[in-house]
Parts: structure tokens; sequence; C-alpha cells
């Protein structure tokens, strides 16, 4: 099992830590802060002003690191993108079977989710609603990055004599939609239900030749 990336943080700094840190730092505590609030189940729309009142600062505070709200989620999805395809890499390098690779990977996809329940709503483009449509534009070519990596992995798969060319676009989007679905189900039960509960015989029977 490969080991997901987790941002959220179980205690949100307060105003002094805010001003004892370096701006980098200061930046992944906004982060973090906007990734814990997205975990509450009823998935309010999250504010700057909510944001701030959490960090203890003044709204001020938050556009001297981030020109807008919007910047603020790119944060959230370059951190995705660089936790999600780090490990999509890593797999690639140490998986020889196409077959284990693409199992791999959608374990990988469920287990990130499980680890970081505010980042699934933004997965899913729940957290994106009435944000800058380009957030969501984003999401979409993460999901076709992702299904570009399911390819790989079918395709090294049908060269090992499992599955057939012919198939491997159309298995790929299956794949795809099997972990949204997952990750959707997560999400909308208020994190209750598990991504990874029960995948893995799940997963076997998807990739089954």
């Amino acid at each position: 099992m490969h080991e997901s990336a987790t941002l959220t943080t179980t205690n949100p700094p307060h105003r002094e830590h805010m001003a004892s840190t370096k701006p980098g730092q200061r930046k992944l505590q906004i982060l973090q802060a906007l990734a814990t609030m997205l975990e509450q189940p009823k998935g309010e729309k999250i504010t700057t002003a909510a944001l701030a009142a959490r960090l203890d600062v003044s709204e001020a505070a938050l556009y001297r690191h981030f020109a807008s709200k919007a910047q603020m989620f790119e944060g959230l999805i370059e951190f995705i993108e660089s936790s999600v395809f780090g490990l999509i890499n890593q797999i690639a390098e140490n998986e020889p079977g196409g077959v284990d690779q693409a199992h791999a990977v959608l374990q990988m996809l469920l287990g990130f989710a499980a680890n970081n329940p505010g980042m699934t709503r933004v997965l899913i483009g729940d957290a994106l609603v009435n944000e800058d449509e380009r957030l969501q534009l984003r999401m979409n070519q993460f999901y076709d990055k992702v299904e570009l990596a399911c390819k790989q992995s079918l395709r090294l798969a049908v060269t090992q004599g499992h599955g057939q060319e012919a198939d491997v676009a159309a298995r790929a989007s299956l794949l795809v939609s099997y972990v949204v679905g997952r990750w959707h189900r997560f999400a909308k039960s208020g994190f209750r239900h598990n991504p990874t509960e029960g995948t893995a015989l799940q997963i076997s029977l998807l990739l089954a030749a």
C-alpha cells in the first residue's frame, strides 16, 4: 500500500503563531485551515471572513498571501496534483505488472480521499460550486490525467497478456468513474462511508480480463 499524503492538521494556528511564522509556512497554515473547514459534513459555503476567523487573523492578512479565494483553492488543487501524480509515478516505478499498477493506483486514489476528507469535496467539485470556473476546469484536467495513467497501466497489462487493446479506453474510463463514485459516496455520507472499505474485491472484479 502506498502512503497517501495528508494536508490537514488537528490544531489550527492562532494569531501569535501566524505572526511568528515564515510566509511559506503561513500559506500552508491557511491551506490547512481551508482543508479542515471543508471537512464539515454540512458542506457550508466557505467565506474568507470565516476562514480568517478560524485562523484568528484579519481578512487582510489572508490577502497578503493569496490574491483571492480562488488562489487558495488553487493551492489545494496543487497539493492534490503533486501528491497524487507523485504517487502514481512511484507506483509505475515499483510495480512491474500492469494490472498491479492499475490496482495500486485505484487504491491510492481512494486512500488519498480517506486521509483528506476535505480534499474529497474539491475532487468531486462540490467545494468549487460558485467559485471561479477555472478551478473546475483544472479538476477536469486532473481527471483526464488520472484516466491517462490508468490507460498506461492497462496498455502495459495488455502486453503482459491481460485484456485487449481495444478495451483499454473504455476500461480506463470505467475505473475513473468507479473511483469518483466512491468519492461522492464518501462526501455525501458526511464522510462516514470510508471509500477504501471493501474495495479490494471490487477493483479485482473491474480489472479481471
